[in-house]
């Protein structure tokens, strides 16, 4: 089937599903193929839970006319999404780096969606099947849209990019993460930097965290022809400053030469500030009035594990399990370690994807938690468990460190829980 006939029939039952646990009716259901599972097997299965159509790149699945039969399932939902994006003439703005992409998108829409309607990846589709199921899911009543790209390969942003086809963009910084993936920092700066060389190439803007000399460095290297830039220097167009970090965050911003405003925040994290002034950046060129800016983003109350802080019966616990990398752990430390309190513990797990500077990377990360001379240090995962010594408390499993809890329970303690999700941290909040 053409792209344009797939489209009339998206146009008439504009919802696109995968997963027949959570089949839409009058919805289309794409059957995907994965690593341990093929879609097409699933097909009447969709159809009888209220899909109105399947596509299927099998023909032995294919019964009746509500089989659409292409050459490849996953492309042809990536064609639709971009088949339907070029028929948005709104801002999209696209995100991504290696820390803060998420937050930073929450914040934007935050701040946005004080003056438009505005759409943005939920959770974390950022990838090369959630970035066409969000292009997919903008109504042509939505305003302006925002794309969180992820990416773990060489490519990956300018595949995506090619998809989403940012009007306007940025990247929140760039650090060792995914290092299996992108072979070396060099190799993320290379990726991450497919955002500037598609913004520079169609003639988008770009919003620069101009005091970060990494990001400066790439882009002067493309010569992007439309920046605004954000950061903590006098001469940016949104210049900041972090008040308090006790724990919660409070940021003063103004733009050059102007009037300067507070904004009291829900956020933990001195991290946090940069991706605070980009959505003050992304606001106020979009013509926002501060009190609208300030709104959004005092509005907006983190509920994904990343910098979250959560009071439970025993302690207050800053829950940023989400996900870990080298640069991620280091702001963590520092943060704990400018938060006023007595009883401070430590809880970090293992950091994934990390390559052949896995040992090395988690050296440091345990040297700098003990250097900060907390109450209690506790590692978690294989990695550490691999360095382990007499210092702290070192566990092979999660499990492990849960029992160990329970044994030796906290009370009244400042816990920062900091991990790679495959880490399962959520079961230490469980005994926290």
């Amino acid at each position: 089937m053409h792209i344009d006939e797939l489209y009339r029939l998206y146009r008439q039952y504009p919802r696109v599903c995968t997963d027949t646990r959570n089949i839409l009716p009058d919805s289309i259901f794409f059957a995907l193929k994965g690593e341990r599972f093929n879609a097409n097997t699933f097909a009447e299965e969709a159809l009888s839970l209220g899909a109105r159509y399947v596509v299927i790149d099998e023909a032995q699945y294919q019964k009746d006319e509500r089989y659409i039969l292409v050459d490849d399932v996953l492309q042809a939902l990536q064609q639709l999404a971009n088949h339907h994006r070029k028929q948005l003439h709104i801002p999209f703005i696209g995100v991504t780096g290696t820390n803060g992409k998420t937050t930073t998108k929450e914040l934007l829409y935050a701040v946005l969606s004080q003056k438009f309607r505005v759409l943005a990846t939920k959770g974390n589709l950022n990838n090369h099947i959630g970035v066409p199921l969000t292009l997919l899911s903008i109504s042509e009543d939505v305003e302006a849209a925002i794309i969180e790209m992820g990416a773990n390969h060489p490519e990956e942003i300018a595949f995506l990019c090619g998809l989403a086809e940012p009007t306007h963009g940025l990247i929140t910084n760039v650090g060792k993460a995914h290092l299996e993936g992108f072979g070396s920092f060099e190799g993320v700066k290379k990726t991450k930097g497919e955002l500037y060389d598609y913004l520079k190439s169609h003639d988008g803007v770009l919003f620069l965290q101009a005091d970060n000399a990494h990001l400066v460095e790439m882009e002067q290297a493309r010569g992007v022809n439309k920046v605004v830039r954000y950061g903590f220097s006098e001469g940016n167009d949104i210049i900041g400053r972090l008040e308090i970090a006790n724990p919660f965050l409070t940021v003063s911003w103004h733009k050059n030469g102007g009037t300067d405003y507070k904004i009291t925040t829900h956020l933990t994290g001195s991290y946090n500030t940069e991706n605070i002034l980009a959505a003050v950046a992304v606001g106020d060129y979009f013509g926002l009035t501060a009190t609208e800016i300030n709104a959004g983003v005092e509005g907006y109350v983190p509920t994904n594990n990343r910098s979250q802080i959560t009071k439970t019966a025993d302690n207050t616990v800053i829950a940023d399990y989400y996900n870990a990398n080298a640069s991620s752990m280091a702001a963590a430390l520092d943060n704990i370690a400018v938060i006023a309190g007595n009883k401070k513990v430590i809880i970090l797990g293992d950091m994934f994807e990390m390559g052949e500077e896995s040992t090395e990377e988690h050296r440091k990360v345990i040297e700098k938690a003990l250097s900060l001379g907390v109450d209690r240090v506790i590692f978690v995962g294989k990695a550490f468990y691999a360095q382990r010594n007499d210092a702290a408390q070192f566990y092979e499993t999660t499990e492990e460190a849960k029992t160990a809890l329970i044994e030796k329970p906290l009370k009244g303690c400042m816990v920062l829980l900091k991990a790679s999700r495959g880490m399962a941290f959520e079961k230490l909040m469980e005994v926290l």
